[in-house]
């Protein structure tokens, strides 16, 4: 099934931005070995929406996300999630935002080996001060949305690469995060299963929270509602039509 053919409820334009980057900009190093990873990129996300980044290797998709998801900190700009300007928080409120209204896979996927699946995805519950039991159920529900509810007694190194994909986008929905950021997260995914993950995804949207989803695949872009393009740290389209994805991928700078 496409996103063609899903039945999607749209975006609500009207309110308030789940996720808002204003002026965002990154660099690294100084002198000959400084990088503009990100530029004065400005971006909203509304509730309901699933937004697709699309772009080449090196244009800044990945730092855009650590960004947002306030694990890395920008050189200018501001990143707000629902309306909250997450720069200005002390560490502690930062990492409670983050577990709350935040959830992230990562492409390292970043699952704690000593953890069964069950554990990890529970883990953000838990050091939120939800009851283990309730945490764990709450994990399970995650697992069985996922479809891997099979693997909740399983250690990582037990499972194969595309297991531990799917727990660790479990653990990344598990709760009432009203912002996912997905960084490739059916790149270790055979098709259907890959597919079987954006339903879920487009699901949580549906209800109402927002999504930021990074991929180099058009046909698993089509989920969104909308798609940006960024290239050599900068946004060159954000008109979110799909047909642009290749030329926008392939030539040689913005226009």
């Amino acid at each position: 099934m496409s996103r063609a053919g899903a039945i999607a409820a749209h975006p609500d334009k009207a309110a308030a931005p789940v996720l808002e980057l204003r002026g965002l900009g990154r660099t690294y190093g100084k002198g000959e070995t400084r990088v503009e990873s990100l530029r004065g990129v400005d971006l909203a996300v509304a509730p309901g929406e699933l937004l697709a980044v699309m772009g080449p290797s090196g244009s800044g998709k990945s730092t855009m996300l650590l960004l947002a998801g306030g694990l890395d900190a920008p050189t200018t700009g501001e990143v707000l999630v629902e309306g909250t300007d997450i720069g200005r928080l002390p560490r502690r409120k930062q990492a409670a935002l983050r577990r709350r209204s935040v959830g992230y896979v990562f492409q390292d996927l970043n699952l704690i080996p000593a953890l069964t699946a069950l554990e990890n995805v529970a883990l953000p519950l838990e050091l939120d001060g939800r009851p283990v039991r309730k945490a764990r159920s709450a994990a399970r529900d995650a697992l069985a949305e996922i479809g891997v509810d099979d693997l909740a007694e399983r250690f990582p190194d037990d499972m194969s690469g595309g297991q531990q994909q799917r727990v660790a986008i479990a653990r990344a929905l598990v709760g009432e995060r009203r912002l996912v950021l997905a960084d490739e997260p059916t790149g270790a995914l055979d098709s259907a299963t890959g597919e079987a993950v954006l339903r879920v995804l487009r699901a949580r949207c549906d209800a109402g929270a927002a999504a930021v989803l990074v991929t180099h695949e058009a046909r698993h872009a089509a989920w969104a509602d909308r798609i940006v393009f960024l290239r050599d740290g900068l946004l060159v389209d954000d008109t979110g039509r799909t047909d642009a994805a290749e030329s926008l991928l392939t030539r040689d700078g913005p226009r």
